[in-house]
C-alpha cells in the first residue's frame, strides 16, 4: 500500500484532519505509518468565504487565504505527511485490504481513506454512489448530499468529514469534524486506546 491513510480534499475538514494526523505521526504507535492528503482546493467553499465568527481567526479573514496558510502550516510543521497537489480524485474503488484512489493524473492505494470534499450535487467521485443520501441538515431546495455514516465512519477503513458527513456548512464545524476523524484514526492505530494530541507550554 502507498499509504496507511489518504485524505481526499484540502478544505477545512481535510486540512484539519491532516494537521492532527501529522502531529501524531511521531508517536511510537504511528512511527511507521504513511499518511497523505490530496490537496485539491478549487471547489472548496472556502474559496468564497469571509470569516468573521471563527474562534482565533481575525475578523475579515478570507477563506482563500486560510486554504493557502493551512497547506503551508501543514507542510512546515508536519512534512512527514505527504501533500499531493494539483490532482483531482475521479474514482474510489475497494481492493483487498484497502482502497484504490484514482485521480486525473495518477493512482494511489491506501488501507484507509478520509473523504473530505464538499456536499455539492452532482457528486463527481465514482465508486461512492451506494453511500450517497440527501443531506440531512440543509434545505431540500439546495440539493446537497452526504455519505451515510455512523460517527463519521462509512464502513471499515472509510471515513467522511465535514459537510459530506452530514454537518452544516460552517468553518468551525468542518474543522472540528476533520480533527475528530483524525483522532479516531490515531485511536485505531493505538490498538483502540482513546488518543488525542495536545501540545503544551513547557
Amino acid at each position: 500500500m502507498d499509504f496507511d491513510v489518504l485524505i481526499i480534499g484540502g478544505g477545512a475538514a481535510g486540512i484539519s484532519c491532516a494537521l492532527v494526523l501529522g502531529s501524531g505521526l511521531e508517536k511510537d504507535f504511528a512511527k511507521n505509518k504513511k499518511a497523505g492528503i490530496i490537496l485539491h482546493q478549487r471547489t472548496s467553499h472556502l474559496q468564497s468565504a469571509l470569516l468573521n465568527n471563527a474562534l482565533g481567526i481575525d475578523s475579515g479573514t478570507k477563506g482563500i487565504d486560510i486554504l493557502k496558510s493551512g497547506a503551508l502550516q501543514l507542510k512546515n510543521l508536519y512534512p512527514g505527511l505527504q501533500q499531493i497537489e494539483k490532482e483531482k480524485v475521479k474514482e474510489v474503488a475497494e481492493i483487498n485490504d484497502g482502497f484504490r484512489v484514482v485521480t486525473n493524473k495518477s493512482e494511489y492505494t491506501s488501507k484507509s481513506i478520509v473523504i473530505a470534499v464538499g456536499y455539492t450535487s452532482p457528486f463527481r467521485i465514482k465508486g461512492l454512489e451506494e453511500y450517497l443520501i440527501p443531506h440531512e441538515k440543509t434545505k431540500l431546495s439546495k440539493n446537497r448530499v452526504q455519505l451515510k455514516n455512523r460517527d463519521q465512519l462509512v464502513k471499515p477503513g472509510m471515513y467522511v468529514a465535514g459537510t459530506l458527513a452530514g454537518w452544516r456548512s460552517q468553518f468551525a464545524i468542518a474543522s472540528g469534524s476533520g480533527a475528530a476523524v483524525a483522532t479516531d484514526i490515531l485511536t485505531a492505530w493505538n490498538n483502540g486506546e482513546h488518543t488525542k494530541v495536545h501540545d503544551k507550554l513547557s
